[in-house]
């Protein structure tokens, strides 16, 4: 790949990583002005507004996490020796963890934020255990 390109792409990987971050926090502290945003825009248009609560577009992220987290783990089925893939699932399965831990600390002590925050810590630590197992490339 020439210079050209390559700045390009590191550029636009950054531009998408800042991106990605900021709606995430938006994502985490302001769920239901997420949905209200829309909502005001939608009126307008004459569409109808989604349900306040906006479970319904959450689940469709959600399933997109576990879309790519079941990747993640694919690929490591199938590419055991690339360090990548558990090092990625790791970090997923681990911030998902402590988010889960955090909520469950700081929103409502509810069973499924722990239950959540227990098994996706396991699943993290297993993952980081199988990281460490893989021999480094010279």
């Amino acid at each position: 790949m020439d210079n050209k390109k390559k700045s390009f792409n590191k550029i636009m990987s950054l531009v998408l990583a800042l991106l990605f971050a900021g709606v995430g926090i938006i994502f985490l502290l302001m769920p239901a002005g997420v949905i209200g945003f829309f909502n005001t825009i939608s009126r307008p248009l004459g569409m109808k507004p989604a349900p306040q609560t906006g479970y319904q577009f959450f689940l469709i992220l959600a399933a997109a996490y576990m879309y790519i987290v079941t990747l993640l783990a694919w690929s490591l089925f199938r590419f055991p020796e690339n360090r990548t893939y558990p090092l990625l699932l790791a970090q997923a399965k681990g911030i998902s963890s402590l988010l889960s831990f955090l909520f469950f600390i700081v929103h409502q002590p509810f069973l499924i934020y722990l239950t959540n925050g227990v098994v996706d810590g396991a699943i993290a630590v297993l993952v980081i255990v199988m990281y460490l197992r893989i021999p480094k490339s010279i």
